[in-house]
């Protein structure tokens, strides 16, 4: 009686919603590269064109100079009036004064994939990530993450885990993340990788979070009004337990399968949209009559 009680509650103990004045682009992984580069090219939109100053921050790769040549070259060919790599190799360079001053004129930040904890080890808690989330909540930057740079969007971060099992408390590891977007769980490279029992599992755990789980080549763009846009190939799954009932997670060992009662789930396509703030889901308007 008491985890019912408790559960019910759910609502009210859910974090306030991030309010954030500009875009968030919350990406999937393998966004394209070659050909219409969708994703990107609406980042380099957002972040303001040909007048966009960008910076690549590649350091959850285990080549970040490589990484951050590849996208240095993609923003290139669009037109983008100034880019900068931030490739950091230590902490320490997080505390470097240039960084703080490039992202005072830059327009559009986009974290590269690679290995979320490494990410974190390197940025978290740095001037320059304190910055970075100043400015995204100002509103005087787009802020972009693909894969790894995805997955540390939240607070609470999947940091790994496995697949093709029923959820249980063993299947996801779960570390701190960079906070961006602190009422979210995100996991990437979803559908592609069979990933939705993991998402189930780390809610189970979290359950005043809301579950976002983005394919490949796929995009939730956060928004200032609250609302999250889907873009791409694929989908963007959102598993809402707020009004989530029961869960057997405190009486069951770590192998053992979860249960979860009365979840709320979407699955969303290329033009829909999902409000955060009233929990519900938009789909796109009809197309005009010709």
């Amino acid at each position: 009686m008491q985890q019912l009680l408790e559960s019910i509650s759910l609502k009210q103990k859910m974090p306030q919603l991030l309010k954030t004045k500009t875009t968030v682009m919350v990406i999937g992984g393998a966004e394209d590269k070659l050909h219409g580069k969708e994703i990107l090219q609406s980042f380099f939109a957002r972040s303001g064109g040909t007048e966009a100053q960008i910076a690549i921050v590649p350091c959850a790769s285990r080549e970040p100079a490589a990484m951050g040549t590849r996208y240095t070259t993609i923003f290139e060919e669009m037109g983008a009036k100034k880019i900068a790599v931030l490739d950091i190799r230590d902490r320490s360079e997080g505390e470097d004064p240039k960084w703080q001053e490039y992202l005072e004129e830059c327009t559009g930040v986009f974290l590269t994939g690679g290995d979320q904890l490494r990410l974190c080890a390197l940025v978290a808690d740095t001037p320059l990530m304190e910055k970075l989330r100043l400015k995204v909540r100002e509103g005087s930057i787009v802020l972009a993450g693909t894969s790894a740079g995805a997955a540390v969007m939240g607070h609470h971060m999947i940091a790994g885990g496995g697949s093709g099992e029923s959820p249980n408390r063993s299947l996801v590891d779960m570390a701190t993340g960079l906070g961006i977007l602190p009422e979210v769980i995100v996991d990437q490279h979803f559908h592609n990788r069979n990933r939705m029992a993991r998402l189930l599992s780390a809610i189970a755990s979290h359950p005043d979070r809301i579950g976002i789980g983005i394919d490949e080549d796929t995009c939730a763009v956060f928004e200032g009004d609250g609302e999250i846009l889907v873009i791409g190939k694929g989908t963007v799954t959102i598993v809402d337990p707020g009004q989530m009932s029961y869960t057997n997670k405190a009486l069951v060992g770590p192998s053992d399968p979860l249960n979860l009662y009365n979840l709320r789930l979407h699955i969303l396509c290329h033009g829909d949209r999902y409000n955060l703030h009233k929990g519900a889901a938009l789909p796109p308007p009809p197309p005009l009559e010709s």
